[in-house]
């Protein structure tokens, strides 16, 4: 048997076919038209749900679930996504509605950053664990925790904005209308934000940093810039990821301090520094985690499953 599962975005909707062994056998994607009513976004998830499974070869009774990650608010049980702020949802039966395009009968919605988590939990980097949290450091911080192997969604279904936790009171406004919010610091955005600040503090200076160098001829700034510079010795940039680094740090060691997870998995365009990253945080967050060295605390992990996690987590919610 196989399991469909669908990565919604507001760019872009990807659709994979997921094997057995929780790989993709194939995958396909189409731009979201997030301007266009819900109706017509489900259409075009029901044409690649189809088009997976016929560039495979796999019949419709083949499929044993499809899964749907989708940004915002998603209510599983009642099969709605209740709200999505760059999608066109408002307490919208996606389920229902693709359940009338396509032959199957088992139809989940989980939020996007929950259903990565579930991946990570069950294929990637937190495999064998009941109890893991799962951060993207991207655009912004996103969260997924897994408690007792579920996904925990809270009272309301709009459980585990973890990015919204406050780590610096009245600090940088954030998009949600907080100030200080771990994601106003440890996001991608974050790191690009700290990171022209100091090449603009270093030209008025008169401070040469590498990073100055680096953005002229990538044409801008990006959250790798930094990062890059550092590795090469530029002082400045070392200054950078510091301060990074230990803003994500404090963050973690809030997240270790309330669900005392097995495994964090840290995934988005920032985890792409790897092992440097996780060497850095590891002593950070051991020396603040509650209890110190007499319990054992969360094994921080770069996550596995790359840009397919959404796909992935999403076809195996059925599981």
């Amino acid at each position: 048997m196989y399991r469909i599962g669908v990565d919604l975005g507001g760019t872009n909707i990807a659709v994979g076919l997921v094997d057995d062994s929780c790989h993709i056998v194939t995958k396909s994607t189409l731009p979201t038209g997030a301007e266009r009513p819900g109706e017509a976004i489900v259409d075009d998830i029901a044409c690649l749900c189809k088009k997976v499974c016929a560039d495979a070869g796999v019949l419709a009774g083949e499929i044993k679930s499809v899964g749907i990650a989708t940004p915002g608010i998603a209510n599983n049980a009642a099969g709605r996504v209740e709200y999505a702020n760059n999608l066109p949802f408002r307490r919208f039966p996606i389920t229902e509605l693709l359940r009338e395009r396509i032959n199957v009968d088992e139809i989940y919605v989980e939020n996007d950053a929950n259903a990565a988590a579930w991946g990570e939990a069950v294929a990637g980097a937190a495999k064998g664990t009941s109890n893991s949290v799962m951060i993207t450091l991207g655009t912004g911080v996103g969260g997924g925790v897994i408690i007792d192997n579920k996904i925990y969604t809270g009272s309301n279904c709009a459980g585990a904005e973890l990015g919204h936790i406050v780590i610096v009171y009245d600090g940088y406004p954030c998009t949600c209308g907080r100030r200080g919010c771990w994601e106003s610091y440890s996001s991608a955005t974050a790191l690009i934000r700290m990171t022209r600040e100091k090449i603009a503090e270093c030209e008025a200076a008169g401070r040469s940093t590498l990073m100055s160098e680096l953005a002229r001829k990538s044409g801008k700034i990006t959250g790798r810039t930094a990062f890059d510079a550092a590795r090469q010795g530029d002082v400045p940039a070392c200054e950078v990821c510091d301060t990074y680094i230990k803003y994500l740090a404090c963050g973690l060691t809030n997240i270790v301090n309330i669900f005392q997870p097995e495994v964090i998995s840290l995934g988005g365009g920032i985890s792409n520094e790897g092992q440097m990253l996780i060497d850095a945080l590891v002593p950070l967050v051991a020396a603040e985690c509650y209890g110190g060295d007499i319990v054992a605390h969360a094994d921080i992990r770069i996550a596995k499953l790359g840009n397919d996690a959404g796909i992935i987590g999403a076809a195996l919610l059925g599981v």
